[in-house]
Formats: C-alpha cells, structure tokens, sequence
C-alpha cells in the first residue's frame, strides 16, 4: 500500500509564499518523476511541474520563475516552493509519482487527496 500526503496548503494574499510537501510512505521499491497538478474550478487538471529522478525539472509557462520544485530522495518527499503568487493559482493541488512497488515491477501512477491552495487578491 503506498500513500502521497500533501500539506502546506492555505489562504495566502497576492504576492505571498507558500511550500507544499508531499510525503510518499509504504511499499516502494524506487520513485522515478514526480510532479504537481493543479485544478481550479471549472477548469481541467493541469501540470504545474514535474521532476524527474535525477532532477531535471519542467514547469508550465505560467509559473516558470516564480514556482521551484524540489525533492528528497532521502525521505520520499516532493516540494513546491510558491512565490508571488496570483489569484489565478488558486486551485487543488495534486503531487504525483511514478514508482515500482517490488523489483521487477511495473511502474505506476500514485496520487495524493489533493491541498487547497487561495491566493487572495
């Protein structure tokens, strides 16, 4: 059983920072690229950045710049720092991964429950 938390999430005004982490525990043989999502209402899902494992990274144009994504292989954990943000990013928030469950497995997709982030104008 493998399980994504996410936290850091929250009210934020215009400009302002927030850091989301996402925690991946359980069954994990190894995590290849991992990434952020992000849905607004009425809107799609939409890749905000990704991560690979040896960390290179790809951001969407709208947040390239002021967004850095990070991770710790160490502790199974994905990052997003989020600077000057804008009403527009306000949205659910979803990390993903690819990992492999056991040697030799296939690799998967994992999702976690999502962390509401509101910028405030």
């Amino acid at each position: 059983q493998v399980q994504l938390v996410e936290s850091g999430g929250g009210l934020v005004q215009a400009g302002g920072s927030l850091r989301l982490s996402c925690a991946a525990s359980g069954s994990i043989f190894s995590i290849n690229t991992m990434g952020w999502y992000r849905q607004a209402p009425g809107k799609q899902r939409e890749l905000v950045a990704s991560i690979t494992s040896s960390s290179l990274t790809n951001y969407a144009d709208s947040v390239k710049g002021r967004f850095t994504i990070s991770r710790d292989n160490a502790k199974n954990t994905l990052y997003l720092q989020m600077n000057s943000l804008k009403p527009e990013d306000t949205a659910v928030y979803y990390c993903m991964t690819y990992l492999v469950v056991a040697a030799g497995g296939r690799e998967y997709d994992y999702w976690g429950q999502g962390t509401q982030v509101t910028v405030s104008s």
